[in-house]
């Protein structure tokens, strides 16, 4: 009798067991100043001369990162008005604007990793710091993102 019930237990314990996977497609994603930030919303949207403007919105937040090119590849961030990284809080009705750039400061990097034209989606990664440009005293003098990550972002406006 006791193995009867010991095996049903067992039975009872792999069964409840589920595979609960959830996937968060798209996703943009990384640690602000070491605390995790998500956005809720994400595009990609390229323009006229071939440059690719991602977005990320998460509530009072929005982070812009913004390339040369949608190819694959490394775009540093800080020395080129082309290539740069931008976020903005709302904090208390005021609007606090970080950002990287050449006249600007601040430094960084996004790759892109996969560019499908076929699924008209971005994915890959960003790391930066971004100088309080406007040197609210409400902010502090810069934040930091690492491990930054956009996955499988929808690309508005495709080019043939």
């Amino acid at each position: 009798m006791k193995k009867i019930v010991s095996i049903l237990l067992l039975a009872l314990v792999f069964v409840s067991c589920e595979d609960d996977t959830s996937f968060n497609t798209p996703a943009m994603q990384g640690k602000l100043d070491n605390v995790f930030w998500r956005a809720i919303d994400s595009k990609a949207v390229l323009d006229e001369n071939g440059g690719l403007t991602i977005t990320g919105l998460a509530r009072l937040q929005t982070i812009v990162l913004h390339t040369s090119s949608k190819n694959k590849g490394t775009y540093v961030l800080g020395n080129s008005n082309a290539r740069y990284a931008t976020f903005e809080q709302n904090y208390e009705d005021t609007v606090l604007t970080y950002q990287t750039g050449k006249d600007i400061g601040g430094s960084g990097q996004i790759v892109i990793t996969e560019f499908d034209s076929d699924k008209g989606t971005v994915s890959g990664n960003f790391r930066f710091n971004a100088v309080n440009d406007e040197n609210n005293p409400l902010g502090g003098e810069l934040i930091n993102f690492n491990q930054g990550v956009f996955y499988k972002v929808p690309v508005i406006g495709l080019a043939d």
